[in-house]
């Protein structure tokens, strides 16, 4: 559904992609205003050398006039100490504007991220994410920081450059000129092949990315381990990296000639000034000091010309990696907070699904036809083999997905009329597998309400009867319990989890499997801290082990996305149907 497909882009879609990347200049404008008049003031002080240089090659020397050699040196300096104080004060006002883009850029990126629908993440590696959200960024961080400016650095060098070089003699400021076009002429071809290229190694990085990702984490080093994979992972990880390098060694070989070329090219221009200069200084038409101060400017022009075909080269490849981030953020977020939508400050928790229909795969339904309601404070309980759609009726509630057809409703309302958030604040979800984040037992628990006092934290954990094993930690609620909780046993991260809902006090709870992976004595121990979350609320329970619903005020047993019976336990056992024979399969 969210597979992305990177294809070259069109001369309109890259000028449109320009436009979009300049506009993220435009909070910054006063900034690279003062900046531009920086550079501007740079270009002008350094026209000033060469033209002292003449005044004391042409005039102070040969008048045998010392006092204007110093002040001619005198004046270098000063002119050369003010261009380094102009630098000084641009580099911080260039360096600023690119870090303040690539902060808002990086926010940008991983905040639509967080908006994006579960179907973008069930279907899109978490490495590719990764490697978008934070290596692509810093890849154009020098194109940001220095792009434009070098820009207007070069062309204001340049443009200064040239109309002093005319003034001082047209006739070698037109030799100077005529080797321009063989700097710049071949950019565009390389640039295009460098687009190429650069968009083969990023991709390449997304897929060294997912590799590492899924390897070095817990769960798959313990894969890797158990199945004694370390050699394979090895060289899965070699090839990965091997294609990597010779994508990297085509990357810098485009244009290596090109650019020796150049080289030698920017010596052509000095000799020629040199040779039709001299001759010009031979049959008196020009003085030596003039000659000089070409020479001299020709660094300023030669050199932002180079430059600049530098740069757009550097802008190739960095419109390849927008291509990329943009690509994310012209993803479709979830349904967005209309105005006018119902807000749920605290609902009953009716929860009725009429005719819905779901699948996760065209042509393959997971749901089909379901239709149920559970009453406010009520227990319902879903049973039946995998793969028969209960998970799936947890994911369409808080709107994680949602149905092809049918209408779910909350307390009359359809779920698709009450703002997104609204709507999860009152929907509380225990999973099988609890994630905690890689911080402290606190900063767990106050994610589910940031300014929880101490007395509501210690209110919670006791229900979920987990206060008492904290303190018996070293560090008590300051311990932090490693990545995904790995520190914790599996029953100590679900009542951590049960604490956590209890801070939130949603009005319906959802438990998927919440305690199928536990063995029966850490079992019990949940279903008592259940009791008191589970009170006065409506609770939808997905069970694997049916002894734990046989208290259910509702059962619905599905199969294959239908629900083929409802009723309570000892009605449904007294049927001897489906729910009979998956009962008595476990209790035989």
């Amino acid at each position: 559904m969210y597979a992305l497909h990177n294809q070259k882009t069109s001369a309109g879609a890259r000028r449109q992609q320009l436009r979009r990347i300049l506009s993220l200049f435009r909070p910054y404008a006063f900034q690279e205003l003062l900046a531009l008049v920086g550079i501007l003031g740079g270009a002008l002080l350094g026209l000033l050398p060469p033209l002292l240089t003449i005044r004391i090659i042409d005039s102070a020397i040969p008048a045998h006039n010392m006092r204007a050699v110093w002040l001619a040196v005198g004046a270098m300096v000063v002119v050369g100490l003010a261009s380094g104080l102009l630098s000084v004060i641009q580099g911080y006002l260039t360096s600023f504007v690119g870090e303040a883009i690539m902060r808002d850029v990086r926010t940008a990126v991983v905040a639509h991220l967080h908006y994006l629908p579960l179907s973008f993440y069930t279907t899109t590696k978490t490495g590719e994410i990764m490697n978008r959200a934070t290596n692509d960024i810093d890849s154009v961080d020098d194109a940001v920081s220095g792009t434009l400016v070098s820009i207007v650095a070069n062309f204001a060098t340049m443009g200064a450059t040239i109309v002093t070089m005319f003034v001082l003699d047209w006739r070698l400021a037109l030799v100077s000129l005529a080797i321009v076009p063989g700097i710049v002429a071949p950019i565009g071809p390389i640039g295009r092949k460098i687009a190429d290229v650069q968009r083969k190694t990023r991709e390449k990085y997304d897929e060294i990315a997912s590799i590492t990702q899924e390897t070095l984490s817990v769960s798959g080093i313990m894969l890797i381990k158990s199945f004694v994979g370390e050699a394979f992972e090895r060289a899965r990880f070699y090839r990965a990296v091997t294609e990597l390098m010779k994508l990297k060694l085509r990357l810098a070989m485009v244009g290596r000639w090109f650019m020796a070329a150049l080289g030698a090219i920017v010596i052509v221009g000095p000799a020629a000034i040199w040779l039709v200069g001299s001759g010009m200084v031979i049959s008196g038409a020009l003085k030596v000091g003039v000659v000089v101060a070409f020479v001299a400017y020709l660094g300023r022009l030669y050199g932002p010309a180079s430059a600049l075909a530098g740069v757009q080269v550097q802008i190739v490849s960095a419109l390849a990696i927008f291509e990329r981030i943009f690509a994310y953020l012209d993803l479709s977020p979830e349904a967005t907070d209309a105005i006018g939508l119902a807000v749920l400050d605290r609902a009953a928790g009716v929860v009725a699904f009429e005719n819905v229909s779901f699948s996760y795969i065209r042509g393959r339904e997971a749901l089909e036809d379901v239709s149920f309601v559970v009453e406010s404070g009520q227990m319902a309980a879903f049973v039946g083999a995998s793969g028969a759609g209960k998970t799936t009726i947890g994911q369409l509630i808080p709107r994680l997905y949602d149905p092809q057809s049918g209408t779910i409703r909350i307390d009359g309302l359809r779920i698709s009329d009450i703002e997104l958030s609204s709507l999860r604040r009152q929907v509380g979800i225990v999973t099988q597998e609890t994630y905690l984040f890689h911080d402290t037992i606190v900063a767990n628990l106050r994610y589910a309400k940031t300014d929880a006092t101490e007395a509501q934290l210690v209110s919670a954990t006791r229900a979920a009867k987990i206060h008492d094993f904290i303190l018996s930690l070293p560090d008590g609620y300051e311990t932090i319990v490693g990545e995904r909780g790995q520190k914790l046993s599996g029953g100590e991260r679900q009542r951590l989890a049960i604490a956590r809902i209890l801070l939130k006090e949603p009005s319906i709870l959802i438990f998927d499997e919440a305690t199928s992976a536990l063995d029966s004595v850490t079992e019990s121990a949940i279903q008592t801290a259940l009791v008191p979350l589970m009170k006065g609320r409506t609770s939808l329970v997905i069970a694997h082990r049916l002894s734990t619903i046989v208290s259910a005020d509702i059962i619905f047993v599905m199969e294959r996305g239908r629900i083929v019976e409802r009723g309570k336990h000892e009605a449904l056992l007294a049927r001897n149907g489906v729910y009979a024979g998956l009962y008595w399969e476990q209790y035989r």
